[in-house]
């Protein structure tokens, strides 16, 4: 009888053990990637009560940023650059969230995720070149800050042999892909598909591969294209060059690979001053920092391109 509990007793450990295993390599890699705020509770729990995108102070804030997602990874230093050099404004909140996503919420006046609706309005909104200029009238200023282009980003050691675009077109390949309806990138990236492999790849990783479920479409890709590939869910996955250089920068194991200039295609960052900026002397210091040698520096350490 002993012999059976101890037996019962070391399996039940076993299953336990295992399971808590499974449970961390399960979120691994799970975001937020970025440093959060010092607070004496701290309760991110991977998979379910976790915001990434959202960050800084909800409550009463002295400057609010809508920053376009592929920007976050910058969000940690800018801001507390930004902190230093103006002490005065201390409560500064920011969204990284996909660029089309924030214009609605700026046009609609809130935005909500899971049970959380947040009715703020920012001061500044960042975004890509065709996005700003498709609302010029929000906008008392803008500013070109930073620059981007493509990359792909594959697991560690490269396991599928991708060497370019038009490796994406392989039939049991799969693929974690911008969805253009959401993501201003994903349009780009079917212009690098052109330039690559003309309409034929295009249709081939946006159609035939989409029917076989070999192309999977995103709704956030600076969050699922990693994952994705992290996870081993996917096999490639096209994205700005910054997102798979910090992928690599804090130590996840994925490559590079780059994709040469005459099939990439270059992004512009644009910031703009809303007119109805609820904190305008704050959104003018914001935009001139923005531009400065500075911060100029902190997205070149993060992979951007320089103005």
């Amino acid at each position: 009888m002993m012999k059976k509990l101890n037996s019962l007793f070391l399996a039940v450990m076993v299953m336990a053990l295992f399971s808590a295993k499974a449970f961390a390599q399960e979120y691994h890699f799970d975001p937020p990637w970025n440093i959060p705020p010092e607070s004496d509770v701290q309760f991110t729990v991977p998979g379910v009560d976790n915001v990434p995108d959202l960050f800084g102070d909800i409550n009463d804030p002295q400057l609010v940023v809508f920053f376009a997602g592929n920007q976050f990874m910058v969000i940690d230093e800018l801001i507390g650059a930004f902190k230093k050099a103006h002490p005065e404004y201390q409560r500064v909140f920011a969204e990284t969230l996909p660029p089309g996503i924030l214009a609605k919420q700026i046009a609609t006046g809130s935005i909500v995720i899971g049970n959380l609706r947040i009715t703020l309005k920012p001061d500044v909104y960042t975004a890509g070149k065709t996005r700003i200029e498709q609302t010029p009238e929000w906008f008392s200023r803008t500013a070109l800050y930073a620059r981007n282009k493509l990359a792909i980003l594959v697991q560690k050691g490269n396991p599928e042999k991708v060497k370019g675009l038009a490796d994406l077109g392989q039939i049991k390949l799969r693929i974690s892909m911008p969805n253009p309806e959401f993501e201003g990138i994903g349009k780009r990236i079917e212009e690098a598909y052109i330039k690559a492999g003309g309409e034929r790849l295009k249709k081939t990783v946006m159609e035939n591969k989409l029917k076989d479920k070999t192309t999977f479409l995103t709704q956030i890709h600076h969050r699922q294209s990693p994952m994705r590939i992290l996870y081993k869910q996917s096999d490639a996955a096209p994205v700005w060059y910054s997102e798979a250089y910090y992928q690599k920068m804090i130590g996840h194991p994925v490559e590079l690979i780059e994709i040469p200039e005459k099939e990439n295609i270059h992004a512009q960052y644009f910031a703009g001053q809303l007119k109805n900026a609820p904190h305008p002397a704050a959104a003018k210091d914001f935009m001139d920092f923005l531009v400065s040698a500075e911060a100029n520096a902190i997205y070149k350490k993060f992979g951007f391109d320089l103005p």
